[in-house]
């Protein structure tokens, strides 16, 4: 197994519950600790994996800081302060773009709200830079509407980094891509987590076996048998490193993963 450590805390949830009309959520707990490998750049990949109306929304939504939970609190970065809404990324699945911008436009709009204290040459630069590593280069100069969808995903994905935050959310990153585009997302992914070693990506999705194999750790989402009310928590942890999952571009092709990726559609 390759060396690594879990070092200190990045993202810290502690008892989130979210109660409308009824209890969604209840008693959310989980921990992201910076994992550090020898000469490696090695960010975190972390699922949050549940079916359809689970509530992955709303959990989404309270770890971007966008709604209070009725209970508990999510914590973030090396100081652990509580989130506040805008510090974490966002990659929605309709790709918050504005269409009236083109894409060198929009991305240059993300580098302007960040700390970024570079000259607009330099930040043309960069954007550039970014859009020849993502195959967007000759696309700088189109508006999104023009884009694919999956063109639109890397846009977006792209326009997060250059924020700089340092987590980023994506929801269902890998919903109505063919297999082909879900190998470039993931690849994208992979690249923009060791971009830092302090990029953190949280995915939330239903897909069971490239949320696993793109993570270094898995939380499922689920409700609670026997409970008197069935809402959802984490019901299990997934070391996927410690399992020998972790860190393989080729890990859907093995046997044993594929023996846990059925037994977690069966569990969800």
């Amino acid at each position: 197994m390759m060396k690594y450590s879990k070092n200190e805390l990045l993202i810290d949830v502690q008892g989130v519950s979210l109660t409308y009309d009824k209890q969604i959520l209840r008693d959310i707990n989980f921990k992201i600790h910076n994992i550090v490998r020898p000469d490696v750049n090695q960010g975190q990949v972390i699922s949050l994996i549940g079916r359809s109306g689970i509530g992955k929304t709303q959990l989404f939504k309270i770890l971007a800081g966008l709604i209070q939970p009725t209970t508990g609190i999510v914590n973030i970065g090396l100081d652990q302060h509580p989130v506040v809404a805008g510090e974490v990324g966002i990659v929605a699945q309709n790709y918050i773009l504005f269409n009236h911008r083109t894409v060198q436009e929009n991305l240059r709009l993300a580098m302007k709200h960040s700390s970024n204290t570079q000259t607009s040459e330099e930040k043309d630069k960069l954007i550039q830079e970014y859009a020849e590593k993502f195959d967007l280069s000759e696309h700088l100069k189109k508006y999104p509407m023009q884009l694919s969808g999956g063109q639109r995903q890397r846009v977006s994905i792209i326009q997060q980094v250059l924020t700089g935050n340092r987590f980023i959310l994506l929801d269902e990153p890998f919903s109505g891509l063919d297999a082909l585009m879900i190998d470039r997302v993931m690849d994208l992914l992979l690249r923009v987590s060791t971009l830092h070693e302090l990029n953190t990506l949280v995915i939330i999705s239903h897909d069971v076996e490239n949320s696993l194999a793109i993570s270094d750790t898995a939380f499922i989402l689920a409700r609670e048998k026997g409970k008197e009310q069935e809402c959802a928590t984490i019901t299990e942890t997934l070391d996927l490193i410690e399992m020998g999952f972790a860190w393989n571009p080729k890990i859907r092709e093995d046997q044993a993963f594929q023996h846990l990726v059925s037994q977690i559609k069966h569990k969800i």
